[in-house]
């Protein structure tokens, strides 16, 4: 037997150094919501953040040591969960703010195969976000 869901949607965690900057793009630049700021230190971590879309809940994880960076290099730079990709109806738009914010665009918006177009972003550590429009 499967997995047996219990809600639609996932929650992801980034391990962060770079706490604030890593709020402001996936709240401010990408529009994410907000819900709260915890302290756990008894697990470890300074500051978890929570940020919501849709029914998916991304937790930045500011841990209390100094944790060493990963891998750089993208989708190619290594193993392991290296992007993930959100659904969108806005690409242009998207992208276009993401690269006004300072974001580094790693795909501009293209076709990928008929009607599906993508565009790759870096958000402030390095992590891949792909952004995928069907037509």
């Amino acid at each position: 037997m499967g997995v047996q869901l219990d809600k639609e949607g996932f929650d992801l965690g980034i391990v962060t150094t770079n706490g604030d900057a890593m709020l402001a793009f996936y709240r401010d630049v990408l529009g994410f919501e907000f819900e709260a700021t915890f302290n756990m230190e008894a697990v470890g971590i300074a500051a978890m953040h929570r940020v919501w879309a849709n029914r998916s809940l991304l937790k930045i994880v500011v841990p209390v040591k100094d944790v060493p960076p990963g891998p750089g290099g993208g989708m190619m730079g290594g193993t392991g969960m290296r992007y993930f990709t959100i659904s969108v109806t806005n690409l242009d738009e998207l992208t276009a703010e993401c690269e006004a914010a300072g974001a580094t665009i790693v795909w501009t918006p293209r076709e990928i195969r008929p009607g599906v177009r993508v565009a790759m972003v870096e958000d402030p550590d390095g992590n891949w976000v792909e952004f995928i429009e069907n037509s």
